[in-house]
């Protein structure tokens, strides 16, 4: 197997640690410019329903305005130890793929109650 190939592979995990991921959906409530941020980046807020409004630092802006992100339904881990980023807290991972050209969203196909677990 070459290095690359062996590097980049994924160790398995059972099922038991991906039920630990409480990865779920949610809408982007509230967003605002993040200028202490390293990197562009928006501050957001998102309703996760029975999980309730989590709030993140996101480095999204170079693909997303704040028009594009209110109202959208987003993909967030939710039950990570919170992180201090500068002098804001983030409560959650909005999700993405990295691209060269930016953060790409997770993307869910269609709407589903906030709060709902990927499964």
């Amino acid at each position: 197997m070459s290095e690359t190939t062996e590097t980049t592979r994924a160790s398995e995990i059972g099922w038991a640690d991906f039920e630990k991921v409480l990865v779920v959906a949610g809408t982007v409530t509230r967003v605002e410019a993040f200028p202490e941020a390293r990197k562009p980046a928006w501050k957001v807020w998102v309703d996760f329903g029975p999980y309730g409004e989590k709030k993140t630092s996101a480095q999204i802006a170079a693909l997303y305005s704040a028009e594009e992100l209110l109202g959208r339904q987003i993909v967030g881990v939710i039950n990570f130890p919170e992180k201090q980023i500068g002098p804001f807290r983030s409560q959650f991972l909005l999700t993405g793929f990295p691209t060269p050209e930016g953060v790409v969203l997770t993307a869910i196909e269609r709407p589903v109650p906030n709060g709902t677990r990927l499964a």
